[in-house]
């Protein structure tokens, strides 16, 4: 199996990097929306394949951007958490507005869940807002870019588009923004305060990524194997997930996503962790709401339970047959990369003169940018 180190140097050929680019528009909006089956086209199969058109736009153009944003500056996750938390509050807050929405969804679920922890004054349910922005950080983004990253080991850690792509998507990201925004607030539309709030506080997680170092120092001490990783990630997920919609279920989620984000920043500052930490753990995000979805009940119509299910583990096999085929393609750590992988940790920082680290993330600018797609 080839190693980060066996890695030819040169631009990665524009099929490679567009096949990226569109795997990782594709598998974006499938892990926002699809995955967990709450909609009632889940029991539609060509609604889904239809969906696309409209979610990719929403959804996939962000994830894209975000990885080119931080690939290119040279940061890493941390600075894609942020920058994910950053486009997830204005997706459940500007656009689709359902952290404000009293009657987003016509079912008495709806209010269940928002009322329990309910600040009234600013007319959000904080239940709500950690399960939607926690949602979009996690499904819409982060676990989308580790797969597709991990799918394509000789590209993770640089950039796929030239300025002319990142330019297209932007314009299809703003089309997609004004869309779902007319669409969603004809009949409601919060108040200035809250939408200029939500603006605010996304702009300052925005800068929050931008602002931060673009070198780590790799320390040194233990990292759980990576079925150990995974395993937790799973149980971290799915206690976010499963949370009750009251303050104890709040408390409960917000103790177990501080903990496992603090191993996780731990774990993958230290020399033993690799791509094929990373892999599980953004794999552990897919599988649990692939299993979860079996308990789901879809929104609104009258789904067949037959196509349901049939759809339900059609996903779940996707799932796992992408993640068996991305660990297979991750390079195993050896004698030059057990102490240099990136995955999960801030990148090197681009410049003329050679960076520490395995030979992918030694390229100088002219080698990984370009003003062509």
């Amino acid at each position: 199996m080839e190693t980060l180190s066996s890695v030819p140097l040169g631009r990665p050929p524009l099929f490679r990097r567009l096949s990226a680019v569109l795997a990782l528009l594709v598998l974006s909006p499938v892990c926002a929306e699809y995955l967990i089956g709450y909609d009632s086209i889940i029991g539609r199969p060509w609604e889904l394949v239809s969906g696309l058109l409209f979610l990719a736009p929403l959804y996939g153009t962000v994830a894209v951007l975000i990885r080119e944003v931080v690939r290119r500056s040279g940061r890493g996750w941390p600075s894609i958490l942020l920058l994910s938390g950053a486009f997830g509050l204005i997706q459940a807050g500007v656009i689709d507005q359902s952290l404000f929405n009293p009657h987003f969804v016509s079912d008495p679920f709806w209010s269940q869940e928002r009322l329990p922890t309910l600040v009234p004054v600013a007319g959000i349910s904080v239940h709500h807002l950690l399960g939607f922005v926690v949602g979009h950080v996690i499904w819409s983004f982060a676990a989308p870019i580790v797969v597709v990253e991990s799918c394509v080991p000789r590209l993770a850690d640089r950039p796929w588009l030239g300025r002319g792509g990142v330019t297209a998507l932007l314009v299809l990201y703003v089309l997609a923004f004004v869309v779902f925004f007319h669409e969603h607030t004809r009949e409601f539309l919060a108040s200035t305060a809250q939408l200029g709030t939500t603006a605010v506080v996304a702009a300052a997680l925005a800068a929050a990524a931008l602002a931060l170092p673009r070198r780590h120092e790799v320390s040194s001490g233990w990292v759980p194997p990576p079925w150990l990783a995974g395993g937790g990630a799973v149980g971290v997920m799915a206690t976010h997930q499963l949370a009750p919609p009251g303050w104890s279920g709040v408390l409960a989620d917000l103790t177990v996503l501080s903990l496992g984000g603090g191993l996780l920043l731990l774990w993958s500052g230290r020399a033993g962790w690799d791509r094929r930490h990373a892999l599980v753990v953004g794999g552990a995000a897919l599988v649990v709401n692939s299993v979860l979805s079996f308990a789901v009940e879809p929104l609104g119509g009258h789904t067949s339970y037959a196509a349901k299910y049939a759809a339900n583990a059609t996903l779940l096999a996707a799932v796992i047959a992408l993640l068996a085929s991305a660990y297979r393609r991750v390079p195993r750590p050896g004698p030059s990369t057990a102490t240099a992988s990136t995955a999960l940790r801030p990148s090197p920082a681009p410049g003329p003169g050679p960076a520490p680290g395995p030979s992918i993330a030694k390229m100088p600018p002219s080698a990984t940018d370009s003003d062509d797609y």
